[in-house]
């Protein structure tokens, strides 16, 4: 191996709450941990205006103010924070082995450890007015946002399980709820469906599907077109919730790392091990259940307290 090439103890890829907080355990335990942002620096949360659910800020805080917080957090440990982003792979299926990571296409570096924190990025309906209205009643999170329409009236986009289950959470806060289906049928099951059916303030439109998101600044309403019959039609809302699922961001890891069919990557029971000795994952990159900061930011906790444990027994050997 050539002198040249940068050797890392502990390699973490991705800047949201569980890559920046694995930083912070693996800065603490002497790893000297080395952080590659990836193209979007601090993740999902710097597309949310409040953030309000994660323990300690009484008042709220704003995404992108926690993300700096929380990198300024692992930097005062000593966590190197660069920007570029993972683009290959090769990691050693040896216990002990180093592993092989490319950066930006041109920079190569080799681990002892990787955490991965890529998280996963919601799908979107992909219209310019909804990409224009995000963070102004555009959210791809009802757990997340629907706390800031408690009393009004929202609209939310799948038909889905996720679907489901955020519409009726939303339905338990605001004031009336229309799902819109873009077929004759629903694909959450049948328990949903029905959670679905009996919740009065919910109403379902199938063949439906999104004209145009109506607003300046904030979301005023909703053109809706019928699929079927072409035929339009205008509602008055405060809130569009989209939730038609996410997509991990695992490619660079395919044929490596096992994953589940949606590209989720599979942990070892209730660890952050991958199939990889040595290679970890944490957030939203292996949890299509939960899919919260506080979560992933446990998951983080975790990924670093399972390198560190890994490297201490490559040690006693």
């Amino acid at each position: 191996m050539s002198d040249s090439i940068e050797k890392i103890k502990c390699l973490i890829i991705g800047s949201g709450p569980a890559g920046y907080t694995a930083a912070i355990y693996a800065a603490r335990a002497d790893m000297n941990p080395v952080l590659y942002t990836g193209m979007e620096p601090g993740g999902q949360l710097t597309t949310t205006t409040e953030v309000d659910n994660f323990p300690g800020y009484p008042e709220g805080i704003d995404g992108p103010t926690m993300m700096v917080q929380l990198q300024q957090q692992a930097e005062r440990f000593g966590t190197q924070v660069r920007i570029g982003m993972a683009t290959a792979v090769e990691f050693s299926k040896e216990a002990g082995g180093w592993h092989k990571v490319t950066i930006d296409n041109n920079k190569e570096v080799h681990a002892q450890t990787v955490i991965i924190s890529t998280g996963a990025t919601a799908k979107y309906l992909g219209l310019p007015s909804e990409q224009r209205l995000r963070g102004g009643g555009v959210s791809a999170c009802a757990v997340c946002d629907g706390f800031f329409y408690r009393g009004q009236d929202v609209a939310i986009v799948g038909a889905g399980d996720t679907a489901a289950e955020e519409a009726t959470y939303l339905a338990n806060i605001c004031k009336n709820v229309t799902m819109l289906v873009r077929k004759d049928f629903m694909r959450a099951s049948k328990a949903m469906q029905h959670r679905v059916e009996n919740t009065p303030n919910l109403k379902v439109l199938y063949n439906t599907e999104v004209d145009e998101v109506i607003g300046d600044q904030v979301v005023e309403g909703l053109r809706m077109v019928n699929n079927q019959t072409g035929e339009k039609s205008e509602i008055a809302i405060t809130g569009l919730f989209i939730a038609i699922g996410h997509k991990p961001n695992t490619d660079i890891f395919k044929g490596q790392l096992d994953m589940d069919e949606t590209g989720y990557l599979i942990t070892q029971g209730k660890s952050t091990k991958t199939n990889i000795p040595g290679v970890f994952a944490s957030g939203d990159v292996q949890d299509k259940e939960y899919r919260q900061a506080i979560t992933a930011a446990g998951s983080g906790c975790m990924a670093a307290l399972d390198a560190e444990r890994y490297l201490a027994t490559l040690e006693s050997h």
